[in-house]
């Protein structure tokens, strides 16, 4: 049987668990973007690329780390995920589940064992070889907080691993009980419970393989020093300008990659960016303008792309901090903005207003939840019995970069910033360079921050437990929630087998969660990108970190 499951069922992936001896012998034709399977004519090989193969990614922000591991930002993985590869690969387009590092696995009845059979002759960037004892060294690196490249008194930290899988060696919830190398490409995963969302977690970029060579040699500089098994090997990184990659020669699927190099350009502005697209100077642009995608469209020389909805815009409170501490100010939040104003200023049409942590089409979304309702005067009303005056004045941590879900944030903060003003409470917008941002909220400086997330497995735990279990603080949760109902319900959910039981769990969840308001969730967005017309084969993931081996210029 082959080892895929529909959008859809991704998100009932319990069933999975009692599945067994899962096939991936598939040899009928490569599907193209459209899903149609292409003919391939017998005899002939696939003409190589021409010209000048050096694409240029532009984005807003750098990354923060090229240790995919320890960060959570979307400009780290963007490029990690064309160094390093995982043993589940998800589809181009979707959060289907394939073949990756390993070519097939299988799953006992119990849903406690998987083993997985990896693919041989697989070479990391240096030059050794990628096998099972690999995999193990990696996976245990993130698990135990004592092992040597662990890195922990250097300042990296594993917070998705430890929401992902229960915690860290040693704690009660940490469901991976061992990992034995059968063979030099042969391991097995033994689970103390059963983990609804294994197989999804072996498919984010947050797992994928580093050599066990590249961490003898550079040691806690691994995040400057990426080596992989992927398309293209890392070749320097000039902060806050560029990254650059270069084709693997010796990369272990055939014909693959067709770009000879890739450079992820910094260009901070949205304008300039299109500019310097229309310019011929970048090939592909994040970020774009919803205002703007119009005028492309009418542009022979460029294209537009979308990505599928898949994440949550929002203003998260710090709700240990007065007077963001009382539910009450929260909500009066929640009542002040104005989601739909703001859609239609920033997002051309291309969002739609949430009322929950998860976007719509996930397993467990909560449609019954009355969504707060845009009401200056209720909002009033409720600052006033919260004992704040008029004239309360905060500071509103703005991101400096456009993301997916926020393509232009200080025109965001300012639209916010009007709806606040007209309740009686100042907010003084505070920008921080991204980084700096990312580490001073994950350590709670601020009181009120914009920031979102975008799903990378199709799992709607992804999103609950990274942004608001007590276990990820510090981590994803910066909003410093912890409600123990909440945390209780998730855990349940995360090792529930029956996916009607884990929808009804997280749709509870939604309710305690929309109670206590931690966070104003603003929007679930299409998120646009730009490109030359020449850009052939590129297929933005609803991850928002897409592989690029595929991609050609035609010139």
């Amino acid at each position: 049987m082959k080892h895929r499951l529909s959008f859809l069922m991704v998100l009932l992936l319990a069933f999975v668990l009692f599945l067994a001896a899962c096939s991936s012998d598939d040899t009928s034709a490569p599907e193209s973007t459209d899903g149609e399977a292409e003919e391939e004519v017998e005899g002939t090989e696939p003409a190589e690329p021409t010209g000048d193969q050096t694409l240029v990614f532009a984005r807003g922000g750098d990354s923060v780390s090229l240790d995919y591991a320890s960060v959570t930002d979307g400009e780290s993985s963007r490029v990690t995920k064309n160094i390093y590869e995982t043993l589940i690969e998800f589809d181009r387009d979707s959060f289907e589940i394939g073949p990756g590092l390993a070519h097939d696995w299988e799953v006992d009845d119990s849903g406690l064992r998987f083993v997985f059979h990896l693919e041989e002759g697989v070479t990391f960037h240096d030059g050794t070889d990628f096998n099972a004892e690999a995999v193990k060294l990696n996976f245990e690196r993130w698990a135990d907080p004592e092992h040597e490249y662990a890195f922990l008194d250097e300042g990296y930290t594993y917070s998705v691993y430890g929401t992902q899988f229960g915690g860290y060696k040693g704690d009660e919830g940490h469901v991976i009980e061992e990992i034995n190398v059968l063979g030099d490409y042969e391991i097995e995963f033994v689970l103390n419970q059963p983990l609804g969302s294994f197989l999804q977690n072996m498919g984010m970029s947050y797992f994928a393989i580093t050599s066990p060579q590249a961490f003898e040699e550079h040691g806690s500089a691994i995040n400057e020093n990426p080596v992989g098994t992927g398309p293209f090997k890392f070749v320097s990184w000039s902060r806050d300008d560029s990254i650059i990659l270069e084709k693997n020669e010796d990369y272990w699927k055939e014909g693959l990659p067709k770009l000879d190099r890739v450079i992820f350009q910094v260009i901070p502005d949205n304008s300039a960016r299109l500019t310097a697209l229309r310019s011929g100077q970048i090939d592909i642009m994040d970020g774009l303008n919803p205002d703007d995608v119009a005028q492309i469209e009418g542009d022979d020389s460029l294209q537009v792309f979308e990505r599928a909805t898949n994440n949550i815009g929002y203003l998260g409170f710090h709700v240990e901090k007065e007077p963001f501490n009382d539910p009450v100010v929260r909500r009066a939040f929640n009542h002040a903005i104005d989601k739909e104003g703001l859609i239609a200023i920033l997002y051309g049409g291309l969002a739609e207003t949430a009322k929950n942590t998860i976007p719509p089409g996930y397993l467990g979304y909560n449609d019954g939840i009355d969504e707060y309702s845009y009401d200056p005067e209720l909002a009033k009303e409720l600052l006033a019995e919260a004992g704040i005056e008029e004239g309360f004045t905060f500071d509103l941590w703005t991101m400096p970069v456009a993301r997916p879900y926020m393509p232009d944030p200080q025109r965001a903060a300012e639209a916010i910033q009007a709806n606040l003003a007209d309740v009686g409470i100042t907010a003084n917008i505070v920008t921080k360079e991204w980084a700096t941002y990312l580490e001073e909220t994950e350590q709670g400086k601020h009181d009120v921050f914009m920031l979102g997330w975008s799903g990378v497995n199709g799992d709607p735990d992804y999103f609950f437990s990274n942004l608001l279990h007590g276990d990820a603080i510090p981590g994803g949760n910066r909003s410093f929630y912890s409600n123990e109902e909440v945390n209780d319900l998730l855990v349940q959910a995360k090792t529930e087998v029956d996916f009607d039981v884990r929808a009804e769990l997280y749709e509870q969840v939604q309710e305690l969660i929309h109670e206590d308001a931690p966070m104003v969730p603003l929007v679930h967005s299409i998120p646009t990108l730009a490109g030359s017309s020449n850009v052939k084969n590129y297929v933005p993931h609803p991850s928002t970190s897409e592989t690029l081996d595929e991609v050609e210029l035609e010139n």
